[in-house]
């Protein structure tokens, strides 16, 4: 009896019980139709992808247009009619900020500078005088060390006279093209250099008077 039950035993045990998986045994194909991403999921990956795509784009053009921004160009609207007809209300500039860091203004580039008495108020104007020179004014008509030089560009032009100017070594005479209407050295006085923003380098807007600039011609 024992050994026929012995014998029974023996035949309820797998004769693969030791033998090692196959590939086959492995293979969960079987399964794939069991699982499929909802569109919920799809839809979500694809969401997914698109906001990783915008921010690296994002982080991208910061990281080029913020040093441009910051430390290159900058732009600047023109408020008011101190430079007319040269500069009107409203046209769109873009200012060189880094060739101050290298060059000395000229005479003749238009720049943008902080308000001496305010900085935080921006002025347009015209370099005229330039360190170590004297400038005086009379009837409207610009001398830089007593010698009268000529400005073609000015079409509004005034009779006022002012009292010489000895400009110091960082010092620069700064004025409005329409002399009879603008705030400028004639008020505020001599700007320091260090007020200077930078040179107006290029005109946008609009689109019939874009346009660079170059020194005028003084005879």
């Amino acid at each position: 009896m024992d050994e026929n039950k012995n014998s029974e035993e023996q035949n309820l045990i797998p004769e693969d019980e030791n033998k090692t998986p196959s590939e086959d045994d492995l293979d969960m194909s079987n399964f794939s139709e069991d699982y499929e991403e909802t569109g919920i999921a799809v839809w979500a990956k694809k969401f997914g992808l698109l906001v990783f795509e915008v921010v690296k784009v994002v982080l991208i053009s910061l990281a080029i247009i913020l040093p441009i921004r910051l430390f290159l160009v900058q732009p600047f609207y023109v408020e008011g009619a101190s430079m007319e007809p040269n500069f009107y209300d409203k046209e769109y500039l873009i200012i060189d900020e880094i060739s101050y860091r290298f060059n000395e203004p000229q005479r003749g580039e238009v720049v943008i500078f902080k308000n001496p008495k305010n900085t935080k108020i921006y002025f347009i104007k015209r370099v005229i005088g330039l360190p170590g020179e004297t400038v005086e004014v009379i009837d409207g008509k610009i001398k830089i060390n007593d010698k009268e030089i000529g400005e073609e560009y000015i079409k509004f032009s005034s009779s006022q006279s002012h009292e010489p100017v000895a400009l110091a070594n960082d010092q620069y005479y700064l004025m409005g093209d329409n002399r009879a209407n603008s705030y400028d050295s004639r008020v505020i006085g001599p700007v320091n250099k260090k007020y200077i923003i930078g040179r107006v380098w290029f005109r946008g807007w609009p689109f019939d008077r874009i346009n660079t600039f170059n020194l005028p011609d003084y005879k």
